[in-house]
């Protein structure tokens, strides 16, 4: 089976190279955003048909929340254009697809764990981009898999975890955020579902991941500095208090028991799979 993964230096498409590269049926092909630009839709077809793929993972993704209020067309070309040239790919030469996507694509205003059917309204442009590449693939690809995910962290890479340890570490007091509501993701994990999804029967569709439990930023970094053992002092505020370019949903909790019966997946707790990387990152 030859298998491409695209954004292969960032934090799932690592995770996957763990594990993937470990079995040997499996060819890989690790494409980063120079062997794959992104940003350049017009050359991905070409570039694909160079490896003959059985099936693409698409981890790929303009990810700066933020900076894509005012890159707008850069996100919309990477998360959502370069998405619709890899469906087509894969409509044409019968690949088959693993997207990856973000809870981002909701609004917020839910009070209970999102299914995969809940209506989508992104809140920013990072979403609705994403949103836009979700669309491409239903369209061109009706039996392509979409994976939505959200707050991902890893060994690998910038994210929350890694931030959060660094500002424990050189400062005395912090504040977080304790009214944004869902379940970080250990990539790790994510990476090992993706790898079961791949030797399984293939059935098409939305798929929500991300670790089990409901939490917020805040309790997020109480779990860190407990398990880091740091002595920090950490405030709770909510979000009017730290104003960003690009706003977030403020509930976004993932329902994955569609995931977990389809592929028959025992989906760790968010604290469990916290203290499974901190000890790695230590090693």
């Amino acid at each position: 089976m030859k298998i491409i993964i695209t954004g292969a230096n960032g934090q799932l498409g690592s995770e996957l190279k763990d594990i993937l590269l470990k079995d040997s049926s499996k060819e890989c092909f690790f494409l980063d955003r120079k062997q794959l630009p992104l940003d350049q839709p017009v050359l991905i077809q070409d570039i694909l048909d160079i490896y003959q793929p059985d099936v693409i993972i698409h981890a790929g993704a303009y990810t700066a929340v933020d900076l894509a209020e005012s890159e707008s067309d850069l996100a919309d070309i990477v998360n959502h254009q370069a998405t619709d040239e890899i469906a087509q790919y894969c409509k044409i030469n019968d690949v088959k697809l693993i997207a990856i996507s973000t809870d981002y694509v909701f609004d917020g205003n839910s009070d209970r764990a999102l299914r995969e059917d809940a209506e989508v309204d992104p809140v920013n442009v990072y979403g609705l981009t994403k949103l836009k590449g979700e669309q491409a693939i239903q369209r061109w690809l009706p039996d392509g898999i979409i994976i939505r995910t959200s707050w991902v962290y890893s060994t690998y890479g910038k994210n929350f975890v890694k931030t959060m340890i660094k500002l424990m570490t050189d400062r005395d007091e912090i504040s977080v955020i304790n009214d944004q509501i869902g379940s970080p993701t250990y990539a790790h994990d994510l990476a090992k579902a993706i790898s079961v999804i791949i030797d399984s029967e293939w059935l098409g569709g939305i798929y929500h991941y991300s670790n089990e439990g409901e939490i917020s930023w805040y309790d997020f970094a109480l779990a860190i500095r407990e398990l880091k053992g740091l002595d920090c002092k950490v405030n709770a505020i909510p979000t009017s208090s730290y104003p960003t370019p690009a706003k977030r949903p403020c509930y976004s909790l993932l329902d994955k028991s569609k995931i977990t019966r389809t592929y028959d997946l025992n989906i760790p707790t968010w604290k469990e799979s916290l203290a499974i990387m901190l000890n790695k990152e230590e090693v």
